[in-house]
């Protein structure tokens, strides 16, 4: 019978040109499992085939584990200090083998045997095919459809295969079984049964891999994409950068008469593509992003990360896009939040924000509007500029005397620390289930407390846009807080529901 065993590993390893060894590891993984079915419970066995006699042992084998866990499975685990017991220099991890009776092979039945073997066999070959694969490093999957798969489908390249999800799909599109397909590879799950590979044509990176394959300027490194955003279908963003100053980023990327960016257009389903030329300077990137609108003026506010940009009535349908397509392309390219408005809302938001600042400076600092109106003018928005910019630069102001300086940056320092001890007592008064949300700094405690916020409850009612005003925060980060302040709520519900 051991002969026949070896006889056998030496055949199917032939037949499928597979090492020896993964056939052993097949027929010990059946001979386990049949072994595990003559005993009650879960039983962990382990079998070991000599590989040139065909003789095998048995081990019934247990699991060390940490005493403070617990046994989760006493049929297969050991606690650390009984297993010390036993082996003094054992650790959490290792195993205790005891050799039990081996199972003839004549009893595993041969279909069996078989089917565990041949499974084994099919995932090494499909592992050596997945890897010579990859070993390749090409990020687009070029295939044909195979199969449908639950609204999925099966892309076959070779005989490697990969799975493009209904929601990674451009949207509109559909393909058959036989149409070829291109898309990036966004991940490899070798948990996977089937198609381990995971597809997206929907994916910015597949656009920017596609503009890489269509202008060799980029691959030579003259060219590279910094960003891109995509509305799937529809229309996208990319910025391009020239590494070379003889080279044209945007005309080489769109190529003679358009034939680049049309090769692009045409795999995307018609999707328009915006070439913008990418900038270090933060507002001309927005002005290049928001083509082709023209733009009349901007103000860049630092501390939110957010830029108002100012269009006139002729542009500003076209700056905003059909549904706010085109702003919030332009937001995603260049990471900015954008707010698009008109010459007059602009001239509105600038004057209350002036009063705002001209009420604090004459109720902090205890000066009158003249006074106030003239820091203003003079580029002042605040107390922290009053108190700290340097000397030299407050005492070039023409209206104010070395004297009146001095005041003001000492009242201005005054007024700050006072602040600071009231936002700190304020800030003691918040509710603790608030200041024990992940996440809520002491800085943004203190600006919602600013804003009214004192409780997790009044966090949990806010919306998304109403937090992002308050703290300056993103809307992805603004809803990740919210979602923690009314996990409480839900969890509240299923408590309920269970009782």
């Amino acid at each position: 019978m051991n002969r026949e065993l070896l006889m056998l590993v030496d055949a199917i390893s032939r037949e499928k040109n597979v090492e020896r060894d993964v056939v052993f590891g097949a027929v010990e993984l059946a001979l386990a499992s049949a072994t595990k079915k003559l005993y009650s419970g879960d039983v962990d066995m382990r079998v070991v085939i000599d590989r040139d006699s065909g003789q095998y042992e048995t081990f019934r084998r247990w699991l060390v584990v940490p005493d403070e866990a617990g046994l989760q499975n006493p049929d297969a685990e050991e606690m650390l200090s009984d297993a010390r017991d036993d082996i003094a220099d054992i650790e959490v991890g290792d195993y205790i083998e005891k050799p039990v009776e081996s199972v003839p092979i004549g009893r595993i039945g041969a279909m069996a045997a078989k089917q565990v073997i041949l499974q084994k066999i099919r995932d090494a070959e499909r592992e050596m095919l997945l890897n010579d694969f990859m070993s390749r490093g090409e990020k687009i999957f070029v295939g044909t459809v195979k199969r449908m798969d639950k609204g999925d489908i099966i892309v076959e390249s070779g005989r490697v295969e990969g799975r493009l999800k209904r929601g990674e799909m451009i949207p509109k599109e559909n393909f058959r079984t036989g149409d070829r397909v291109r898309a990036i590879i966004t991940e490899v799950d070798l948990t996977l049964r089937g198609a381990p590979i995971l597809l997206s044509r929907s994916a910015p990176s597949f656009m920017v891999e596609l503009f890489r394959s269509e202008v060799p300027e980029i691959e030579q490194g003259l060219l590279e994409i910094k960003s891109c955003a995509r509305d799937p279908g529809s229309r996208a963003k990319i910025a391009v950068l020239s590494r070379d100053k003889r080279v044209d980023p945007i005309g080489t990327c769109v190529g003679v008469r358009g034939s680049r960016v049309n090769g692009v257009t045409t795999e995307l389903a018609g999707e328009r593509v915006d070439i913008v030329l990418w900038s270090e300077d933060p507002a001309q990137f927005v002005i290049g992003a928001l083509a082709p609108a023209n733009v009349q003026s901007i103000v860049v506010d630092e501390e939110r990360h957010a830029m108002d940009v100012v269009v006139d009535e002729e542009n500003l349908a076209i700056a905003i896009g059909r549904g706010g397509q085109n702003v919030r392309l332009a937001s995603e390219l260049t990471g900015w939040r954008i707010n698009i408005m008109t010459a007059d809302e602009s001239a509105q938001k600038q004057a209350e924000e002036a009063d705002s600042v001209r009420k604090l400076f004459m109720a902090k600092l205890d000066v009158d509007q003249e006074i106030a109106d003239i820091l203003i003018e003079e580029g002042f928005s605040s107390l922290e500029e009053v108190a700290y910019v340097p000397l030299q630069e407050m005492l070039e102001i023409e209206a104010f005397d070395e004297d009146t300086v001095t005041e003001l940056r000492s009242r201005a320092k005054d007024a700050l620390l006072t602040m600071e001890l009231v936002k700190e007592e304020s800030v003691e008064e918040v509710s603790q289930d608030l200041r024990d949300i992940e996440g809520l700094s002491p800085e943004l405690i203190a600006k919602l407390v600013e804003a009214g916020v004192n409780s997790r409850d009044d966090l949990a009612d806010l919306a998304t846009d109403e937090l992002s005003d308050i703290t300056g925060q993103s809307a992805e980060e603004a809803t990740a807080l919210i979602m923690q302040a009314r996990a409480h709520w839900f969890s509240g519900d299923e408590a309920q529901a269970q009782s």
